[in-house]
């Protein structure tokens, strides 16, 4: 039974609310209407579309980074809280894959993992020293990597920094990164 336009809009607003980084598209099949419905219900709600939604949530993030400039970093950043935890993502595009079977190179995987671990520490440059990762499936062409960093544990300007990148909902990599905070010159603390 379809719901009505009220009851759509509502569930519409929830599940942006939950998950602000699902397209039109995606929100479409999930209330099981067309596409052009989502986006005259999201007019109507005054919800920007997905693209829009992203620069609003990584705007005031962008502004914290330290470790990092914005265009170093891979991937949009959507949370920074520094020295705790960040979450960046990342759209697999043409240029990204192998062209044979449209997998997505792993150093892009990697790449956004490793910014992001960087980017969650509050010193004014950092440095990987050392990283372990684990590709546990692999990415296609459109798909839309999510990328959650935390620091696991901090021994003067030594972090440790745990990433799981996701896709859907499933793991696609993980990774432990040893992040160390640099003092002007280049010089480790």
């Amino acid at each position: 039974m379809a719901l009505s336009k009220e009851e759509r809009q509502r569930k519409l607003r929830q599940v942006i609310e939950a998950n602000p980084f699902l397209t039109d598209e995606e929100l479409a099949r999930m209330l099981a209407v067309s596409v052009s419905t989502i986006r005259l219900d999201r007019a109507e709600l005054g919800i920007p579309e997905l693209r829009e939604r992203l620069r609003q949530m990584a705007g005031e993030h962008y502004r914290k980074l330290r470790a990092l400039r914005d265009q170093e970093l891979i991937g949009e950043l959507l949370d920074l809280q520094l020295d705790k935890e960040a979450m960046s993502l990342l759209t697999i595009e043409e240029d990204m894959v192998l062209k044979g079977s449209g997998v997505a190179r792993g150093h892009y995987l990697f790449a956004q993992a490793n910014s992001l671990a960087v980017a969650l520490v509050d010193a004014p440059q950092a440095l990987t020293a050392r990283a372990v990762v684990n590709f546990l499936r692999p990415v296609k062409v459109g798909q839309k990597v999510l990328a959650r960093a935390t620091v696991k544990s901090r021994q003067g300007k030594k972090y440790v920094i745990q990433v799981y990148s996701r896709v859907e909902g499933e793991t696609v990599m993980e990774g432990e990164f040893v992040v160390i905070a640099v003092r002007d010159g280049g010089k480790k603390d």
